[in-house]
């Protein structure tokens, strides 16, 4: 205590309390560095990969290109605590929930935001003849050949729809009363048969069907798609010589 306790000369008292009495009170925590031995506090900043922290001569900040904390595309805030950043979101216009029938948005390797796989559509085809040395139309449904197309998904990622076109195109013989059929499996597509005198040769007519092959085939697998080809019907000496199929595949992934 010093003084004479006057208005002049007031009582003052005073103490010194030693650092080390008062630092064992003292701890780091999150974020919060701090040197029992000195008493120093300091910022603990993250060491993990795109950790851009950095200590400024006035305190910490987040440098951009710039040289200043703002929001990139996509974001929101400049990073203060009265603006943090956020992203930008826009309404969702659709009638159904984006609960349910939202995509997907994930952190690639790269540090870089990435969306769902872009859909694909491919198309593959087989167009093939075959001639035959003037064989009799069995009378009874009878599969006379069989054409394939083989087809993969070339998503790697999504399922596929496949919707596959089917062509055949049968060259018949017929002598005078003759008759045949032929059938896209056991479809029949087409009958004739020789009401005049004469032999027609060659008689023939192109038949088309469009069908879903398969509902879902797996990322990357293949599958192959078959074209049995019936003949029936046959009569009067009626033959036939050749067999002309086109097998389209289109492969939709969405």
């Amino acid at each position: 205590m010093s003084g004479s306790g006057s208005d002049a000369n007031p009582y003052v008292v005073s103490a010194t309390v030693p650092c080390e009495t008062v630092r064992a009170c003292l701890s780091a925590g999150p974020g919060i560095a701090y040197d029992q031995a000195t008493g120093v506090f300091a910022a603990d900043i993250s060491g993990q990969a795109g950790n851009n922290l950095t200590v400024g001569a006035d305190g910490l900040f987040v440098p951009t290109a710039g040289g200043s904390v703002l929001a990139g595309c996509g974001l929101t805030g400049d990073g203060t605590g009265s603006a943090p950043l956020e992203v930008a979101t826009g309404t969702w216009p659709y009638p159904c929930s984006p609960d349910t029938a939202g995509g997907v948005i994930v952190c690639g390797a790269d540090g870089v935001l990435r969306g769902e796989p872009r859909g694909r559509i491919s198309f593959s085809q087989l167009s093939e003849t075959r001639a035959y040395a003037d064989l009799a139309v069995p009378t009874d449904p009878t599969v006379v050949d069989t054409f394939q197309l083989n087809i993969s998904n070339p998503d790697q990622c999504r399922a596929a729809m496949v919707l596959v076109e089917r062509e055949v195109d049968v060259d018949f013989v017929l002598p005078a009363g003759a008759g045949a059929a032929y059938a896209q499996d056991t479809d029949q597509m087409f009958y004739t048969r020789n009401t005049g005198s004469s032999t027609i040769t060659d008689a023939h007519t192109q038949t088309t069907k469009v069908y879903q092959a398969l509902a879902s085939l797996a990322p990357g697998a293949g599958a192959v798609i078959q074209l049995p080809v019936s003949l029936d019907r046959g009569s009067g000496g009626a033959t036939y010589n050749r067999i002309q199929v086109f097998i389209r595949a289109i492969l939709i992934s969405l």
